[in-house]
């Protein structure tokens, strides 16, 4: 099945397919087969809800990941806020498409054991994004 992009914002996701082959390959990169991911692009409130009724957390956030997989079989819903990727793309100063191809990476590596919450998991989470993103250059514009 593979992934797939959805929007519960106006945000035009035929702008993401370009992007779908280069995850798929940053799955297998990593020994892992995308079975069916989705990404769902949604603003601030939608993903904000999400965080207090799923995780208890009263934040906003730019990537929420909710797995369902198998093993190396990936299944999940990843939830972005364009909101908030338009917000650090301004406060890290790149492009709106590179900050979402960022989260888009950082939301797989997350499906695959990788962690942010402790300096050393943040420093290997950060490296692998890097690599990734350098990988994927052609598809994430700086």
């Amino acid at each position: 099945m593979g992934i797939a992009f959805f929007s519960e914002s106006d945000f035009d996701v035929t702008e993401m397919q370009g992007l779908g082959s280069g995850l798929t390959r940053v799955a297998r990169m990593e020994g892992y087969k995308l079975a069916h991911v989705s990404y769902v692009f949604c603003g601030d409130a939608y993903l904000l809800d999400l965080n207090k009724r799923y995780l208890n957390h009263d934040f906003y956030t730019d990537v929420i990941a909710f797995d369902y997989s198998s093993g190396k079989g990936l299944q999940a819903d990843i939830f972005v806020s364009v909101e908030r990727v338009g917000e650090n793309a301004k406060a890290y100063g790149v492009s709106f498409s590179a900050e979402l191809c960022r989260v888009a990476v950082h939301g797989l590596l997350h499906l695959m054991g990788y962690g942010d919450q402790g300096d050393w998991d943040a420093q290997v989470m950060r490296a692998k994004e890097d690599f990734y993103i350098d990988s994927l250059r052609d598809r994430c514009s700086t």
